[in-house]
């Protein structure tokens, strides 16, 4: 059997609510132990270490296994206790890291409860944001759409499943397949193995429709508005739904997701992740973002894919051993409405950004195709990295001409010496990162000239002998 290590260890909080559970004294429990009074004081007040020979009575006396008593999940605490007391909510006067510290080895049950209060006050500042960002108050605090659903199931497996990069290794079969003739060897093999013809469609015979798959005719129909990446993308997405549909349903049982909209959602976007991942293999993928440091633009030319995809891609790198720098994905509209997101990171920012106007990911549109970079702040001190541009979207006629949506990828800070994007820049510089917030109804920011709204929980000064940045404060 494994035997404890001869690290010192400090079990004082443990040992105090085992003995309490038993309805013991001190005194009873060294009487138990065979030890004093005073050694089980100064164990159950972290003054002394706990040697393996009394680990091992404590686990022979009360029939608990050792390893229930040394497990150590303090750094993890300390962690979400550090990051916890950087909310703005706790004002200026914040514990440091040794006041952190000895709460957790004096009193770790109220260490607990102050994490579940605060998550329970970020949950329903969640709430609050969903409310305001639109959408009727039962569905907010009630129901999840299938959109939210599969957000929560990319989201708990931080956006990576071993599962689909396991059942890409065998889509093609042992075959190597140039990169200029995929779209022949799907149509071919469709053909062959499913009975079904791929057939071009005009935009008139297909309107405001980029694929439709007609199981009677044995038929799929591809519009003209898609581009040869697209045409390859939508076929292998496809064949994923057609050869590869039991690794999906047992994701989605996994999940326990049993809405059908949900369901249906759900088999969309993991054949989506699918099929990113059949045109970008993981290993050569990563090697190649890494060797030209993450640049977007070069790694859609090298895979014959879009950079939404590359994009998309790049936040999927989260295997055990050998991960990519832990991106977040957003995607928004003219009018600011984010219509996707991944996030393989705990980043709030990632979670509901999109409504700041300080975030350039709003400026791109007057500068298509370009790569914009910046680093943000957010109101707890939490800083990014973010690089974002305008893609287009399918057009099927003059009307859909300006079809462009924003895409902004980015990463905690202490990535960005990692990224091509961020050479230019003096890392060092206190003052790089411009301020945001998540929306103004939440964003408890002063003297911010874009203010558009009054926080909905706190009042902002007013004097009325002085005009200040905005109407809302002076």
């Amino acid at each position: 059997m494994a035997t404890p290590s001869r690290r010192k260890t400090f079990v004082g909080p443990r040992l105090r609510r085992l003995r309490k559970d038993r309805g013991q004294t001190q005194a009873q429990m060294a009487t138990a132990l065979g030890i004093s009074a005073t050694y089980v004081n100064l164990l159950e007040n972290n003054q002394r270490s706990l040697s393996l020979q009394v680990l091992m009575r404590f686990s022979d006396v009360y029939g608990v296994d050792w390893r229930d008593l040394v497990e150590d999940d303090g750094a993890n605490l300390l962690a979400d206790l550090r990051n916890a007391v950087q909310d703005p909510i706790f004002g200026d006067e914040r514990p440091d890291l040794q006041e952190l510290r000895g709460a957790l080895d004096h009193c770790p049950r109220l260490a607990r409860s102050l994490l579940s209060l605060h998550k329970s006050y970020r949950a329903l500042s969640d709430r609050m944001l969903a409310l305001t960002e639109g959408g009727t108050e039962a569905e907010a605090i009630f129901g999840q759409t299938p959109d939210a659903i599969v957000h929560d199931l990319f989201r708990r497996n931080r956006n990576h499943f071993a599962s689909i990069e396991a059942a890409t290794r065998t889509f093609l079969r042992g075959e190597t397949v140039p990169r200029d003739e995929m779209y022949a060897y799907l149509k071919a093999r469709m053909r062959k193995n499913l009975a079904i013809e791929v057939v071009p469609a005009s935009v008139s015979d297909l309107p405001d429709t980029l694929r439709y798959y007609d199981e009677a005719e044995g038929r799929i129909y591809l519009s003209d508005a898609l581009d040869y990446p697209n045409r390859v993308f939508q076929l292998t997405h496809v064949m994923a739904l057609l050869e590869y549909d039991a690794v999906f349903d047992a994701l989605i049982e996994q999940a326990g997701i049993t809405d059908p909209h949900g369901q249906a959602r759900a088999r969309v976007e993991l054949a989506n992740y699918f099929a990113a991942a059949v045109l970008m293999p993981y290993e050569a993928f990563l090697q190649a973002a890494q060797e030209s440091r993450y640049d977007i633009d070069h790694l859609a030319a090298l895979f014959g894919v879009s950079d939404e995809q590359v994009c998309h891609r790049l936040t999927t790198l989260q295997r055990e051993g050998a991960t990519g720098v832990p991106f977040f994905f957003l995607r928004i509209d003219k009018a600011g409405n984010v219509t996707k997101r991944f996030n393989a990171t705990s980043f709030h920012l990632a979670e509901h950004g999109g409504a700041c106007p300080r975030w350039d990911i709003h400026l791109v549109f007057r500068t298509p195709g370009k790569s914009i970079s910046q680093f943000v702040e957010m109101p707890d001190g939490t800083r990014y990295f973010t690089i974002s541009r305008t893609v287009e979207r399918p057009s099927f006629g003059w009307l859909s001409q300006d079809n462009r949506l924003a895409v902004t990828l980015g990463c905690s800070i202490e990535h960005a010496g990692e990224i091509i994007y961020a050479s230019r820049y003096q890392l060092q510089d206190d003052k790089l990162a411009t301020p945001i917030g998540i929306n103004c109804r939440l964003c408890p920011r002063q003297h911010c000239a874009q203010r558009a709204h009054q926080p909905i929980h706190l009042n902002l000064s007013i004097d009325e002998n002085r005009r200040g940045q905005t109407r809302f404060e002076s």
